[in-house]
């Protein structure tokens, strides 16, 4: 059996099987879904239950952002719409934390993996990263918040390489917890 993954952004082959596909690899691609919830759960869900109703095959699709304490957890589940482009929302992220000591500028990014089978069983996983808000980004490895998330170890997200990068990213410590689900079901 096939399970159709929806990796838009963020996903790396590496992160997946080869059995996982995109949605343009199922003719998928042009299927948009508003992401309305209000917890990275519930968005995951909205796409995973659209694109597996849309296909009629087993599906997976995540949601993910970053949550800045001192910002009361913005930009959180708003995460991709926080401006018009990356660039843009690394500056509103920087420009909102300005005067906020790095030890109070702590924040996590979250995925949260959501599993839908085509009869209708759903099962979601979670996964984060600490870390803290750089004063400016750093690095050319990555998209997003990634130049401007900092790791205790005081590494951007976007100065790791690729393969220590999913190890311990957000979303490879969700698709962790569900790789032993994903295996006594499609094996």
């Amino acid at each position: 059996m096939t399970i159709y993954a929806i990796m838009k952004t963020g996903w790396d082959r590496e992160q997946t099987t080869d059995c996982i596909k995109q949605l343009a690899d199922v003719g998928l691609a042009e299927l948009a879904v508003e992401e309305t919830g209000d917890t990275f759960e519930a968005n995951a869900l909205l796409k995973a239950r659209a694109y597996g109703a849309a296909s009629g095959l087993p599906t997976l699709a995540d949601d993910s952002g970053i949550v800045v304490d001192a910002l009361n957890g913005a930009p959180g589940v708003y995460s991709a719409r926080y401006a018009a482009t990356a660039e843009a929302r690394n500056a509103k992220l920087l420009k909102g934390l300005e005067g906020v000591p790095q030890v109070q500028r702590t924040a996590r990014f979250v995925a949260v993996i959501a599993l839908v089978m085509p009869e209708g069983i759903t099962i979601t996983s979670e996964g984060h990263v600490e870390g803290y808000v750089a004063d400016a980004p750093r690095g050319t490895n990555g998209f997003g918040y990634d130049p401007v998330f900092l790791l205790d170890d005081g590494r951007a997200f976007a100065e790791l390489p690729t393969a220590e990068k999913n190890l311990i990213s957000h979303r490879g410590r969700a698709l962790a917890k569900l790789q032993p689900i994903l295996r006594y079901i499609f094996t």
